[in-house]
């Protein structure tokens, strides 16, 4: 097995594969799917598409897979992972790559999520919608490059894919430290947090996690959610889901067959996890 990472999609992208040429192909399947979906490039599809008139727009068959998926995940986690929540991302400051990223002054006014919907000429929104499909991009690539044969793990920002029966992942809390070991086998982890992305609105921390229901970043006792599931963008949207839910959100969780297990970090330093997690040895 081989090992090499490279930079994409605004993180480090770690890859294990059998050969070169899974490696080589894996980075290439990154940047394709990052030019294609990134809200930061004025040349990729989504943001041709976010910079339409209201209705329906028609979409690469590559762009509508994942805006499937999108809305299959948001209809699975009801409402709470929603790609449409790109307009208030960027009204909070998240307007630009994220190291580039600075305070500001005022607090903006924003509303809850409009509601969008896929037909079969295209992608169908309301005026003002904006679409940010970066986790679910990142959480795909990853999906793509192991089912594909590409690469027998693949790491991503948070989110890790796998086809290694004895894998085990490290849940690493926000001070840096070790929570949790988890047997991730040949199925997926993803981590969402309220700590790593992280910036100042009018004085008060503000994060890139947005509540669709509010139009604000999540107000959330959890710091850092993670998830096990066989897919990684499944992985990706019900750790999000497990933080928008704050309190319930482990309770949540045990009740998605979707979903294998789930450990929060609360605000506390404490750390739950639902029965179903299989922790490593």
């Amino acid at each position: 097995m081989i090992r090499s990472s490279f930079p994409a999609m605004g993180t480090e992208v770690v890859v294990v594969s059998a050969t070169p040429d899974g490696l080589e192909a894996t980075r290439r399947l990154f940047a394709d799917i990052e030019a294609r979906c990134s809200r930061f490039t004025s040349s990729s599809e989504l943001s041709w598409v976010n910079g339409q008139p209201a209705g329906t727009v028609e979409v690469s068959p590559q762009l509508s897979a994942l805006f499937t998926t999108a809305d299959e995940l948001r209809e699975s986690t009801d409402g709470l992972v929603d790609p449409a929540v790109g307009s208030n991302v960027i009204a909070w400051g998240y307007d630009r790559t994220f190291s580039s990223v600075t305070d500001q002054a005022c607090r903006p006014s924003t509303e809850p999520t409009a509601h969008w919907s896929l037909t079969t000429q295209g992608v169908s929104r309301p005026e003002g919608v904006r679409f940010d499909l970066g986790g679910i991009a990142k959480g795909w690539a990853c999906d793509q490059a192991v089912e594909s044969g590409m690469a027998l793990i693949v790491g991503a920002g948070g989110d890790m894919r796998s086809a290694i029966p004895d894998a085990v992942a490290e849940i690493i809390d926000p001070w840096d430290g070790t929570a949790a070991l988890v047997a991730v086998g040949t199925g997926s982890l993803a981590t969402s947090s309220v700590t790593r992305r992280s910036w100042r609105v009018a004085g008060r921390k503000a994060h890139h996690i947005i509540d669709p229901r509010t139009g604000q970043p999540a107000a959330s006792p959890i710091l850092s959610a993670s998830v096990v599931a066989a897919r990684a963008v499944d992985a990706e949207a019900g750790a999000k889901a497990v933080l928008l839910h704050g309190e319930s959100g482990l309770e949540w969780a045990d009740r998605q067959p979707w979903l294998h297990g789930a450990v929060a970090i609360w605000d506390s330093g404490a750390v739950y996890a639902t029965g179903s997690l299989e922790m490593a040895a």
